[in-house]
């Protein structure tokens, strides 16, 4: 008997380290696993596969296809068609939803480039989903409007440049500068920018309008419009 218990401590012994980093491993494991889930919010008349670059290094960094949400909105053939309100919002606020309720850590990441950056941003806040966005990087945005829509309410021709849309001081705008939208906000802006910059002036009020309020930074490239989502995809994964 006496023989027995010394051979089950000699055992145990034994055991007792392997069961140790057995658990480590499996917890440790599941604890990498765990990351929030990502929506990636497209341009004007832009597609879900516009984000092909960012889609594909998340996946090399071993997120799973369904983290990562790419909802499609609005018109593809009439860019100035497209606005802040009506049939643009719902699959945007869609993909916000699902992302949030199956993420693995209650909490989501954002990218939205040129007006997918306003869309997204407005949907967050009507959702009221602010505390469960841990990061929103946006891309080549108009967050303080675009010159070639003119001034609110003077020289705005389309649904794009109107109240609801990205003429300087819409309403719209106005609505949204300054709203809490994440817990960490980056922008990703260029000078050469042909569509925030086709005016001439990048700047509103002596600021880029791709920078947004209360972002913890921004980055500046020398590509244009579609090479700031294009070609940024790691810095944009490395913001997450």
């Amino acid at each position: 008997m006496k023989n027995n218990d010394n051979l089950s401590r000699r055992v145990l012994a034994f055991l007792q380290p392997l069961m140790v980093a057995a658990c480590f491993l499996f917890f440790g494991t599941a604890n990498a696993a765990c990351r929030d889930s990502v929506v990636l919010v497209h341009g004007n008349t832009g597609e879900p596969a516009d984000w092909a670059n960012t889609y594909n290094e998340l996946r090399s960094r071993g997120y799973g296809t369904g983290e990562i949400y790419r909802p499609s909105w609005g018109s593809k053939s009439c860019a100035s068609c497209n606005n802040h309100d009506g049939a643009e919002e719902t699959p945007v606020r869609n993909a916000i939803q699902s992302a949030i309720a199956n993420s693995c850590t209650g909490k989501i990441d954002v990218i939205g480039h040129s007006m997918g950056v306003t869309l997204a941003a407005q949907q967050i806040i009507k959702l009221g989903e602010q505390a469960r966005v841990d990061a929103f990087v946006g891309i080549a945005g108009a967050y303080r409007g675009l010159w070639s829509c003119g001034t609110y309410p003077y020289n705005v021709w389309n649904s794009t440049c109107g109240y609801y849309g990205l003429s300087v001081s819409s309403p719209f705008l106005d609505w949204l500068y300054g709203k809490s939208i994440a817990g960490r906000i980056y922008s990703i802006k260029s000078w050469s920018d042909q569509i925030v910059c086709v005016s001439g002036t990048c700047t509103v009020g002596g600021v880029h309008s791709s920078r947004i309020a209360g972002e913890r930074a921004t980055y500046t490239f020398g590509y244009g419009h579609f090479g700031l989502q294009e070609y940024t995809y790691s810095l944009q994964a490395d913001l997450l």
